[in-house]
């Protein structure tokens, strides 16, 4: 299992080549800003699939944040309720709804945008063994002073109807937990290579050198 590794996406993400999925990690990110820069790399081609939207945070004290979900609760059509708007609950399906928001979504241009994201609370395969990047210009730590409030997006979902946290959480943990012992193993395989590496460094002493005089570069 591969662990969040700190890679930088660009803050526009438009030099990724188009066609390759970037897969981001979502926790700790600013759920506006975040929505904001997966908005405009989509528009221009780019296939994105966040992870952990759980993790995402929003900027305010969660009181205010909770009071200004429940105002949104109370929106419907009177003559039929069914009509909409719809009231997600599910963290992805909240940043997914974000991300619409900023897309010409009724336009064919706007509905093949959205339909190069995905998202999803904790990280399911096969997404958990790929590399996963975070964008910068998004990151809490970053775009927010530190001492301004801010609220989990998990706990707000779960606190307006979303049923899934414990389930998500048990499975993060399982997750972390694998990914826990391929690291260990693999620091052990590493190990062992560069003791192997030293070990037969006199003997092929002789041999790079021949190599190096042959023209050729060695690692």
């Amino acid at each position: 299992m591969a662990s969040r590794n700190p890679v930088h996406a660009s803050s526009s993400l438009a030099k990724m080549a188009v066609g390759k999925v970037l897969i981001i990690d979502a926790q700790n990110h600013l759920l506006g800003r975040l929505a904001a820069v997966v908005a405009k790399s989509i528009l221009q081609g780019q296939k994105i699939v966040v992870v952990r939207c759980e993790g995402l945070n929003i900027s305010g004290s969660f009181y205010r944040n909770k009071l200004k979900y429940l105002e949104f609760l109370r929106k419907r059509t009177n003559t039929k309720p069914s009509r909409g708007p719809f009231h997600l609950r599910a963290p992805s399906r909240i940043f997914w709804r974000t991300v619409r928001g900023m897309l010409p979504h009724k336009t064919t241009r706007g509905a093949q945008a959205l339909e190069r994201l995905k998202v999803f609370e904790g990280i399911p395969p096969p997404y958990d063994k790929q590399k996963r990047q975070v964008v910068p210009s998004a990151l809490r730590v970053i775009r927010l002073m530190p001492n301004r409030r801010f609220c989990n997006l998990g706990r707000l979902s779960h606190e307006v109807g979303w049923k899934y946290k414990e389930v998500v959480e048990t499975l993060e943990a399982k997750r972390q937990a694998r990914a826990k012992i391929y690291w260990q193993n693999k620091k052990k395989t590493m190990k062992l290579r560069t003791q192997a590496m030293q070990n037969l460094s006199k003997k092929l002493e002789p041999l790079n050198q021949q190599i190096e005089e042959a023209g050729h570069y060695i690692a």
